[in-house]
């Protein structure tokens, strides 16, 4: 599944410049993937655009003076993890995820979605390369790319790195 969300960011730079599901599953096709895979992507990617789509209208929502809408987090708040998010994503990737929020570059609502589209994909404990990509994926749900640095924290593979 990760191979054609890979490939679904790579050839449409946003979220919005990304076919219908249909009009995807039969370019994903055409391109060689294997139709289990897709079938899980579509899934995983529909999951994601009711998220970006429900978070941006709460946020919108919010902006109204007419109503209350949803408190911002405060800044000395902290989210806590319950069992079965520590179990699903393992101590690397709260790890991870407490980097991008603690660097001012992972909001909490964009957390949040991350959060639960990892949820979303099966197996224990997620590894950190996996939810790269979903962290990159939801920056592009919202039509965003990552500073510079982020990016390059994103897509660097860790496994060639060498210690000097």
């Amino acid at each position: 599944m990760f191979e054609v969300l890979v490939y679904v960011y790579e050839n449409y730079w946003r979220g919005d410049a990304c076919p219908q599901l249909d009009q995807l599953e039969r370019k994903l096709n055409a391109v060689g993937f294997d139709a289990d895979e897709i079938e899980e992507a579509l899934i995983w990617l529909n999951g994601l655009n009711q998220a970006a789509q429900g978070t941006q209208l709460s946020l919108d929502f919010s902006d109204s003076p007419q109503s209350p809408g949803f408190p911002s987090q405060s800044s000395d708040s902290m989210r806590v993890y319950s069992v079965a998010e520590q179990d699903h994503l393992g101590s690397e990737c709260l790890g991870f995820v407490s980097f991008l929020e603690t660097s001012g570059v992972l909001p909490a609502a964009m957390r949040e979605i991350v959060m639960d589209r990892a949820l979303a994909v099966p197996g224990d404990p997620m590894s950190l390369d996996d939810l790269k990509i979903i962290v990159l994926m939801v920056y592009w749900s919202f039509g965003e790319e990552p500073d510079a640095l982020v990016l390059d924290e994103l897509c660097d593979d860790s496994a060639l790195r060498l210690a000097h």
